[in-house]
């Protein structure tokens, strides 16, 4: 089943009114109660993200006028190009939050795509999309720095 971001039957918070989530003693990883926890973040995530798109291309139309004066002219380009800059981003982060929904409903959610350890808790509140561990995602920004220099 392959569920994209769109309000279901679960209750969605907003992302803020998500509690953390309070770990059992002896509770296993990535269990119902917890992959259900997830599902509501990622969820109300992605559903304000796409509120905001709407109301990004809402302003967009409204805010384009044809100024005389070159100078407010220009100013609404670059006000217009950090907004659609803003925009794509999102878009790309929707992209990553509806992956990793496909990868929550096939039960592949928390856990590193490199090594297969657990990503853990704490990190995937912090991180919703994180696929790696810490282990793995320090490595490979440090060959990524590498490249770089």
């Amino acid at each position: 089943m392959n569920k994209k971001c769109t309000l279901s039957s679960l209750n969605i918070l907003s992302i803020a009114g998500v509690q953390p989530y309070k770990l059992q003693p002896h509770e296993k990883y990535m269990n119902h109660k917890q992959l259900l926890h997830f599902k509501q973040i990622l969820q109300s995530w992605c559903y304000k993200l796409k509120s905001n798109k709407k109301s990004t291309i809402k302003y967009i139309k409204n805010k384009t006028s044809n100024y005389p004066d070159l100078i407010d002219r220009a100013v609404q380009e670059e006000e217009l190009n950090l907004t659609l800059r803003n925009q794509e981003r999102e878009q790309i982060l929707i992209k990553q939050i509806e992956h990793t929904l496909n990868k929550l409903n096939t039960n592949n959610f928390g856990y590193c795509d490199i090594c297969a350890v657990e990503i853990g808790i704490k990190r995937l509140e912090a991180r919703p999309t994180a696929n790696l561990c810490i282990d793995c995602k320090t490595l490979s920004e440090i060959r990524e720095k590498q490249m770089i220099e």
